[in-house]
């Protein structure tokens, strides 16, 4: 598999792709178990998923002790939102990037300390941009 995935996830397997980063290395079995009990999907479904993110790159199987296969991420969380990012801007024309940061501040739990960075990333961007 490539370095960069072929396609982002979709809500689902981003639900999986969440539990193999939050947990570390893990076997169907550990997904199946922690989704079956949070989603109520289907062990099958969940196999689905799995196979899914390792065909779009988003993690790797390796043997695992006793037979079955390990999954792990390819990419940190922060680096698959920074992706995921990346190509909804890229998609936003320029005139709706404002307000698509706007909602995301709006819609995130962002913390005193969060807010006061990003306030300092903009005072920073428009001295950057006034010299």
């Amino acid at each position: 598999m490539t370095k960069n995935p072929k396609s982002e996830p979709s809500p689902s397997e981003w639900k999986a792709l969440r539990h193999v980063w939050e947990h570390g290395p893990c076997t169907a079995r550990d997904v199946c178990d922690a989704l079956a009990a949070s989603e109520g999907w289907a062990d099958s479904t969940i196999k689905t998923l799995l196979r899914r993110l390792v065909q779009k790159g988003h993690l790797a199987t390796k043997a695992a002790v006793g037979g079955g296969q390990l999954y792990s991420a390819r990419r940190s969380p922060k680096r698959a939102l920074f992706d995921a990012g990346e190509k909804l801007l890229a998609k936003a024309r320029e005139d709706t990037v404002a307000p698509l940061l706007a909602h995301l501040v709006k819609r995130s739990e962002l913390s005193s300390a969060d807010l006061a960075e990003l306030k300092k990333l903009v005072e920073d961007e428009q001295e950057r941009r006034s010299k």
